[in-house]
């Protein structure tokens, strides 16, 4: 099967969508899948007013249509709701062909931290987005409940996994004034990274990653230490040497970051709230709390081991597996074709 994902989330961008598509990709070679993605990389595109790292492309109908028409795709996914999924969307649409969809981000808390817009407006716009979907897929139980309590149709699941081979307990030391308290993501205003800095803890503080608020955060925090961004093994290996990993958002769906510290063997403190209580739920992998200075200290008690093992049931290759049979059971492979070439990887 040849799949097409249509996305404004794409390479250099660092964040849960992108590590998700990547990963999706990696695992669909075992299963015979080939995955083409139609990017901002195939269009002219300029920077977001608030967030210069981030662009969007400016996608022209002639354009989508032949590079849909050049993959010759079996079927076609849109994983986001920005200028090339509207115009693949579109593109299905005047064809009527099926296609599926996924529910990344949380746009409603993330536009409503920035500028004062009605999160009801953004919730009918993601809806109507939505809308003619075979397959909408969240990832997980709770967030597939809510979209469809909010009027969602068609909402099924399709689960996250974690690169176990990357992420593992290790001996390493940061050199650091211990207990190590880390959080890894975007620094940005929906991440809330305040509400950690805030903390009257021991130890240190440490942030990985960078973003637009980095630089005012740094000058208001000068005693915790931003690393900026990391990857592969020195990612790993900044994981292994933390003692708590402290997960402050109050935004996100899921939280790939969750499962990167809990196969590390790192004990995760975070709010009570939609992404940290899906993943961990009832697990004690975690601490959730509404007070996070009490939810870092409950997290220094709790079991590495249990952390490795609770990480262990996630899996690309099962990520993979329930994305390709949402795709199936739904139908929505377009017509004239049957998935049955051989398969080529392109990314």
């Amino acid at each position: 099967m040849r799949i097409l994902v249509a996305t404004d989330a794409w390479h250099p961008q660092v964040n849960g969508v992108v590590r998700t598509l990547t990963k999706l990709a990696d695992a669909g070679k075992s299963l015979g899948v080939e995955f083409t993605f139609l990017t901002p990389q195939s269009f002219r595109t300029f920077a977001m007013p608030s967030y210069r790292d981030v662009r969007l492309a400016m996608p022209r109908p002639a354009r989508i249509a032949k590079l849909i028409a050049e993959a010759r795709p079996d079927s076609i996914h849109i994983a986001t709701e920005g200028p090339i999924g509207l115009m693949v969307r579109r593109y299905c649409r005047q064809r009527r062909l099926p296609f599926t969809t996924s529910f990344h981000t949380r746009f409603p808390e993330y536009v409503r931290a920035r500028v004062p817009v009605p999160g009801s407006l953004i919730w009918r716009a993601l809806r109507r987005f939505h809308s003619a979907s075979r397959a909408v897929m969240a990832a997980t139980p709770a967030l597939a409940r809510e979209l469809t309590e909010r009027g969602f149709d068609n909402v099924v699941l399709w689960p996250r996994g974690v690169d176990t081979q990357l992420f593992h307990p290790r001996a390493i030391d940061l050199c650091l004034p211990a207990p190590v308290f880390l959080s890894v993501g975007r620094v940005a205003v929906e991440k809330n990274l305040e509400a950690f800095l805030d903390l009257d803890l021991p130890g240190t503080k440490v942030i990985v990653g960078d973003g637009p608020a980095r630089a005012s955060l740094e000058e208001a925090y000068p005693d915790a230490i931003f690393l900026g961004e990391k990857h592969g093994e020195e990612l790993a290996d900044i994981y292994a040497a933390a003692d708590v990993f402290v997960f402050p958002s109050k935004t996100d769906t899921f939280g790939l970051v969750l499962l990167e510290a809990l196969a590390s063997g790192l004990p995760v403190a975070a709010f009570p709230v939609k992404g940290p209580r899906d993943v961990i739920g009832e697990a004690p992998v975690g601490a959730l709390d509404h007070d996070l200075r009490s939810a870092c200290f409950a997290a220094l008690d709790i079991s590495r081991q249990d952390c490795v093992e609770f990480a262990a049931n996630y899996t690309w290759e099962a990520s993979a597996r329930a994305f390709v049979a949402s795709i199936e059971a739904v139908s929505a492979v377009l017509p004239g074709r049957n998935g049955a070439e051989q398969p080529r990887f392109v990314a």
